[in-house]
């Protein structure tokens, strides 16, 4: 497509998406169609013409749409709020029409320096300490999910007991959580060399509203410890899927500092909710925290996905996860550590 082509042709894209919009109540929430539906309406192997959009969009409305769940719906309640927003695809549209490759800062310095500024601005709106704002040690980066969130996090915690501890005490490392914390802690325990079995999911019952309890988490603890074992993770939630169980920050947060362990605090659910000053105080505590992460893609009518983390420590996670091959080199880079290296002495002095 040429410019006018690429104009006309997005105008008929937008007239079909707003559509959609204007007439998404009258579709049912949930997809009618059994499984295989879709093998039985395409052909076997792709297209060798092409076709014109309007063919594609008579598809899409014919043999897609019957097929999609409807999350925008506004009769959907299922799992968590998870709604878009115009303004949300309307960006998609721009970034994805610049198609930034952002793996560095010299790659688009602009994609890397507006993700810096725009969870510093989110930071301030969550009130978190400072100690989560770039202008420290710490700083927000955007992730995938949340999922991907506490697998990072993990990483940087298990890498910095390493340092102290040694690459042999792997096995003795200890995770903690609740039984309604997110399944994606136990895969990340996994993914990081973390026993199973040394992956400790505590019960909760209706007496805390399953939320998870200090005592039960200090006897946990305590029983560890005595094993020989390692405790070194918490995760906390704000907002559980099972059942939007709140975590008691404050007790979890001076038990872990108590322990030295990495104390990460997974607010996925209803972070975005915490910005409204009534509800803020579901995030008292963060203080002690080394990791909070919220989805934008859930409550903060953002398209998915877009899953939020900050961390006090950000050097913790460039030891965990950086790699320096020739091709990521640039004088740019070198002149950003030695910065770094020059604010952290003068701060020191």
């Amino acid at each position: 497509m040429d410019a006018e082509q690429l104009r006309e042709n997005a105008h008929k894209m937008v007239d079909f998406i707003a559509d959609y919009y204007k007439n998404i109540e009258n579709f049912p929430v949930l997809s009618q169609v059994e499984p295989g539906y879709l093998h039985k309406l395409l052909p076997d192997s792709a297209p060798t013409k092409p076709e014109s959009l309007q063919h594609v969009f008579d598809d899409i409305q014919e043999k897609i749409l019957p097929g999609v769940t409807h999350w925008q719906s506004p009769n959907y309640f299922a799992y968590y709020p998870s709604n878009g927003s115009i303004a949300g695809f309307m960006g998609e549209m721009l970034s994805a029409g610049l198609n930034i490759v952002g793996f560095s800062w010299i790659t688009s310095p602009a994609a890397t320096e507006l993700e810096v500024i725009v969870l510093d601005w989110f930071a301030k709106m969550l009130k978190l300490p400072e100690d989560f704002l770039s202008a420290g040690q710490g700083g927000g980066v955007i992730q995938g999910t949340a999922s991907e969130a506490v697998l990072v996090v993990l990483l940087a915690a298990r890498d910095r007991l390493s340092r102290r501890t040694g690459k042999t005490a792997l096995e003795k490392l200890v995770a903690y959580a609740s039984d309604q914390t997110h399944s994606s802690l136990q895969k990340a325990c996994q993914i990081a060399g973390i026993h199973s079995e040394n992956c400790r999911v505590l019960k909760t019952d209706s007496s805390t509203n399953y939320a998870l309890s200090p005592e039960l988490l200090d006897e946990a603890i305590s029983h560890d410890l005595a094993a020989g074992l390692i405790p070194f993770f918490l995760c906390a939630t704000v907002g559980t899927t099972s059942s939007t169980a709140v975590d008691p920050l404050p007790a979890l947060g001076e038990i872990s500092k108590r322990n030295g362990m990495w104390f990460h605090v997974d607010a996925a659910y209803a972070g975005s909710a915490c910005i409204c000053p009534e509800f803020r105080h579901y995030i008292d505590g963060v203080e002690d925290a080394d990791s909070f992460n919220m989805n934008a893609h859930k409550w903060f009518l953002t398209n998915f996905d877009c899953s939020l983390l900050w961390v006090k420590d950000r050097n913790a996670l460039v030891q965990a996860l950086s790699t320096n091959p020739e091709y990521l080199k640039n004088k740019v880079k070198f002149c950003y550590i030695h910065l770094f290296l020059y604010n952290i002495m003068v701060k020191k002095t």
